[in-house]
């Protein structure tokens, strides 16, 4: 048997200490689109929470999305109250969450993230969220996903 992936591993301790109670799911590593994912998991691609880091000058910012969204920046920067949200480059990403893209965890990070959550993710019943690794994602709900993150309902788009 392969060992787990350390990222996957240690989101399961974080996810586990923090009382989560998901699934953890590993998908094949074709599964790399939100719309690829929701096909692998049987649900629909709104049910996807798409967790993405920007960059505040300089300061991280975690947006939890559906997705079925793009996240408006100029709407969000406005709402939180920072100049400009900008994509993330891949070495940001890594130093503020120890994870990659696409593989972003909700929680987990090296030090806390201010984390918003799109509220159109309630319209789900569970929802599926990166698990620290491109191929992994767990189950959750949205108020579990609250509890978890200690993020700020917001509208993205």
């Amino acid at each position: 048997m392969t060992p787990e992936h350390p990222t996957i591993a240690h989101f399961r301790d974080e996810h586990a200490r923090r009382g989560g109670t998901g699934e953890v799911v590993i998908l094949p590593d074709s599964v790399h689109t939100a719309a690829l994912a929701a096909e692998a998991l049987g649900c629909e691609v709104g049910a996807i929470a798409n967790s993405l880091l920007f960059d505040a000058g300089g300061r991280p910012v975690l947006i939890l999305t559906s997705g079925a969204h793009r996240v408006d920046t100029a709407k969000v920067a406005a709402a939180i109250g920072v100049d400009a949200l900008r994509r993330a480059k891949p070495e940001f990403v890594r130093e503020h969450t120890g994870q990659v893209i696409g593989g972003v965890s909700p929680i987990g990070h090296p030090a806390p993230v201010p984390t918003y959550l799109d509220p159109w993710l309630r319209r789900h019943e569970v929802v599926w969220a990166a698990a620290g690794h491109p191929a992994a994602v767990f189950s959750t709900t949205v108020e579990e996903l609250l509890a978890l993150t200690g993020a700020e309902e917001i509208e993205v788009e």
